[in-house]
């Protein structure tokens, strides 16, 4: 299996598809790889898609030990290092794009371009997960309530209520994959940690490689206001808002969300990204 070892022993899983240029796509907190089902074969027809486990989830090993975006990074810089990719964009969803944003300022020679979806740069400045969303979320508890029924608690904040209706063999899918590669209560606990001392600040503003924000303004879990705080912070960037959209929108709406990513791919590697319209909304299904 593919696996590489890191600095301190840690073992990554990943997985690569396709050709073309490197993209590397970052899981957020508590999911693994498999997240990307809607988009991987796509995107794989034109870029080389390299897919992995943050430490702490799915196949890669996990430390009880304290975790963080920083350290996450780092973990990607080594991934890039054992397959041989120096540069590549780098796509993250909620916590990864926290660790898009640390590796883009740590990194900075190594990154294409950035899409950042459903995030924000942490600290004061940005619009934190409600209090009471986030007490919620921590106090479900899988020997309380079965891990299937667990999960599907947790994602109902992540999604539109309408979509967990509309849609129940595709969640029984995701809740199924979740339960196959089981994570630790402490591991994700381990990651929260990590969201929760996740600041940027003003540090946001150095960023330079190109950057497409995406948020849905029925996100739940973290404030779309934020996206407009990403565009007025990144230099190069633009924003695409997605009216309706929830915090898991690029699987709700995915058809529309690969679309827009690739567009904007192919701008960057064709040398035309433009900022020119910085803010762009499209209307979706709630």
């Amino acid at each position: 299996m593919p696996y590489t070892e890191l600095r301190d022993g840690v073992r990554l899983f990943f997985e690569i598809r396709g050709e073309g240029p490197p993209l590397a796509m970052i899981e957020g907190w508590g999911y693994s790889r498999w997240m990307w089902f809607k988009q991987i074969n796509h995107f794989s027809k034109k870029y080389t898609c390299i897919v992995f486990d943050n430490r702490g989830v799915g196949l890669s090993d996990k430390p009880d030990e304290p975790y963080s975006v920083e350290l996450f990074a780092d973990d990607l810089r080594e991934l890039l290092d054992h397959i041989g990719v120096s540069r590549a964009h780098i796509l993250g969803i909620s916590m990864g794009g926290f660790i898009a944003q640390k590796f883009a300022l740590k990194y900075p020679g190594r990154v294409l371009s950035l899409i950042l979806v459903s995030t924000h740069f942490g600290g004061e400045k940005a619009r934190q997960t409600p209090k009471e969303t986030m007490d919620a979320i921590l106090s479900i508890r899988e020997e309380d309530l079965g891990a299937g029924e667990a999960l599907k608690r947790k994602m109902s904040f992540a999604f539109n209520p309408k979509y967990l209706e509309e849609n129940p063999e595709e969640i029984d899918q995701i809740i199924s994959w979740r339960i196959e590669e089981a994570q630790p209560r402490y591991a994700w606990l381990r990651q929260a940690e990590a969201v929760q001392n996740f600041n940027l600040g003003n540090k946001a503003s150095q960023i330079k490689a190109p950057t497409l924000i995406v948020a849905g303004t029925n996100d739940r879990v973290v404030p779309h206001q934020n996206a407009e705080l990403l565009l007025e912070t990144i230099p190069n960037s633009k924003l695409v808002l997605f009216e309706g959209g929830s915090h898991l929108l690029f699987i709700e709406n995915a058809d529309t969300f690969n679309k827009v990513v690739m567009k904007f791919l192919n701008e960057v590697d064709e040398g035309v990204f433009s900022t020119s319209k910085r803010k762009i909304t499209i209307n979706v299904k709630r």
